[in-house]
């Protein structure tokens, strides 16, 4: 699926240096979304062994591999992740183009 997610050149480097401190076997991060937060749901980064992983959907850049969790493909679609970094934080963000709210923090979103 082309038009799944799309990752930027700053998330991917930060992902790979994640996962060069990765625990043995980790190839890919995974993404998901879990019912949580002010607004109902949010978006949760693990490690991932693709092989491990078969109906999970791959998207690639710049030598990373990030795997999409089946049950978060519709809340994700479209959607860019980044990686920003400002005076009091670094974190990954979701750039979503089907959000309808989020919450005041930016930790959670409504579709």
């Amino acid at each position: 699926m082309n038009n799944l997610l799309s990752i930027t050149n700053n998330a991917a480097h930060q992902i790979k240096k994640i996962l060069s401190a990765a625990p043995k076997d980790v190839d890919s991060v995974v993404i998901g979304i879990d019912k949580s937060g002010c607004s109902g749901y949010s978006y949760k980064l693990d490690f991932g062994r693709s092989s491990d992983l078969k109906n999970f959907e791959i998207v690639k850049k710049n030598g990373v591999k990030v795997l999409i969790d089946p049950k978060a493909t519709m809340f994700i679609l479209g959607s860019t992740m980044d990686y920003k970094t400002d005076k009091l934080s670094s974190r990954f963000i979701f750039e979503n183009p089907n959000e309808k709210n989020t919450c005041g923090c930016g930790e959670s979103f409504s579709i």
